[in-house]
């Protein structure tokens, strides 16, 4: 395991889709922008007519949200959250301190929460998940990775938590990009004490202003977090999007193969301009390149936003929507590379 650097309470950590910034620092229009940094689903579920009483009443856990979530992820116990980060940054404080391993590179909030919660936090490469489970109390692992893609057997995560519930750990399992492949989940086997799944509405579905996640876990742990996050955690036009969201097995359906295709295509058109990607997933594709703070750079004078990292130095590549999109990607990203890479 590697340490970790420590991030500061009062710090922010950067993000993808932080496009007022953008446009502020190149002097681009908002409305002019592309953005490829968040790997959201760039063509959302459209979200219908909320009705009136979603605004006007409380919201109530019998308005059938709980029900279209365990449905939809086959999981006997879920807890809607404010997203997936409402949960990050809730579980830490439930723990006494201890040793906890995270995946890396990672979502850096991750480790940003546990650190707060005063707990000894400990950077784990891929190769050392295994031993890291072995040496821990709680293990992080975001399945796919973001930014890496690395995957995961079921198996595998199992004989991991096996080996953490032993010793009354945690298995935290970050699946905020598994929708396209729900087979890879570990949402069935959550009622397993010590096992832990975070979902999220925001990248699939493409909802990420919605603010709605899962956690899925054991209820004895659901009901300490739900008293952790207090009263009505989703606002009822939130609740009202995610039960339909939740509900449209054709949407899901047609969507689960028109995004591997459009990574895919991506993946081709990023090698054909000597930028093969590392790693990805059916919602971004990551390249490894000396060269990505350049490439971010030219992008970003044209108008297109892509994610930067600094260790490993990469870029994240999300998703266009249209062809449109796609002709402006192609006809800048030529120009872009030749420009950071000049003969």
């Amino acid at each position: 395991m590697h340490g970790h650097e420590h991030v500061g309470a009062g710090d922010r950590l950067p993000h993808g889709g932080r496009l007022r910034e953008a446009a502020r620092r190149y002097g681009i229009p908002l409305d002019a922008w592309l953005d490829l940094s968040t790997g959201i689903n760039p063509r959302p579920w459209l979200v219908p007519a909320i009705p009136v009483s979603a605004w006007a009443r409380l919201p109530e856990d019998e308005d059938g949200l709980i029900d279209a979530a365990r449905a939809y992820y086959e999981a006997p116990h879920v807890l809607p959250v404010t997203g997936s980060q409402a949960a990050i940054q809730a579980l830490p404080p439930l723990r006494t301190p201890c040793r906890v391993g995270i995946i890396t590179p990672g979502y850096a909030e991750h480790a940003r929460a546990w650190q707060r919660a005063g707990h000894e936090v400990a950077a784990v490469p891929v190769a050392s998940l295994g031993e890291a489970a072995r040496q821990v109390d709680v293990l992080v692992v975001i399945h796919p990775n973001n930014p890496t893609g690395d995957r995961f057997a079921v198996e595998t995560l199992l004989d991991w938590h096996a080996g953490l519930a032993a010793r009354k750990g945690w298995l935290v399992v970050d699946e905020a990009f598994m929708d396209p492949t729900p087979a890879d989940s570990l949402a069935a086997y959550c009622a397993r004490p010590g096992l832990i799944v975070l979902r999220s509405l925001g990248k699939f579905f493409g909802l990420a202003g919605a603010r709605v996640g899962f956690v899925l876990a054991e209820s004895a742990l659901l009901e300490r977090l739900a008293e952790a996050l207090g009263l009505w955690p989703l606002p009822g036009p939130s609740r009202a999007v995610a039960a339909e969201a939740l509900a449209d097995a054709r949407w899901q359906s047609a969507t689960r193969t028109a995004l591997p295709e459009a990574s895919a295509r991506l993946a081709q058109f990023l090698s054909a301009h000597g930028l093969a990607p590392a790693g990805g997933c059916a919602l971004f594709q990551w390249v490894v390149t000396p060269e990505a703070p350049a490439i971010h750079e030219a992008l970003a004078r044209q108008g297109i936003l892509t994610r930067l990292f600094h260790d490993p130095v990469s870029l994240r590549f999300g998703l266009p929507g249209t062809e449109q999109d796609w002709a402006r990607v192609q006809a800048t990203i030529t120009g872009s590379c030749k420009e950071a890479s000049p003969a």
